[in-house]
């Protein structure tokens, strides 16, 4: 069966790092493209990235580029984000996604657990 297991959450000061890993399985990693999404206390579910099958293509919300770099490696079926200059308004439930079609529909079929961020002085 699909899983998604995220991992390296935690809490950081303003202007801290983090990077997040999700440990995919029962699927053929490699075939799809993958997303983090996140959702900040009371808040709605907010698109975060998407990273194509090979890593070549990558995408991001406004809120966070330049600051927030995702990549993967297929060998290892691990996707990852790496969380730069982080703000107290990157406070949130992050989550490893997967594209329910496999190919930048940006439609999701299977979600991980979460892995919380918080982001405080």
């Amino acid at each position: 069966q699909v899983q998604l297991v995220e991992s390296g959450g935690g809490l950081v000061q303003p202007g801290g790092s983090l990077r997040l890993s999700c440990a995919a399985s029962g699927f053929t990693f490699s075939n799809y493209w993958m997303y983090w999404v996140r959702q900040a206390p009371g808040k709605g579910l907010e698109w975060v990235s998407a990273i194509s099958t090979g890593g070549g293509n990558t995408y991001y919300a406004g809120s966070v580029k330049g600051r927030f770099t995702s990549s993967r490696d297929n060998a290892k079926n691990t996707l990852y984000l790496q969380m730069n200059s982080l703000k107290p308004e990157d406070t949130a439930l992050y989550y490893c996604v997967r594209d329910r079609g496999g190919d930048y529909s940006n439609t999701f079929d299977f979600w991980g657990q979460g892995t919380q961020v918080t982001v405080s002085s």
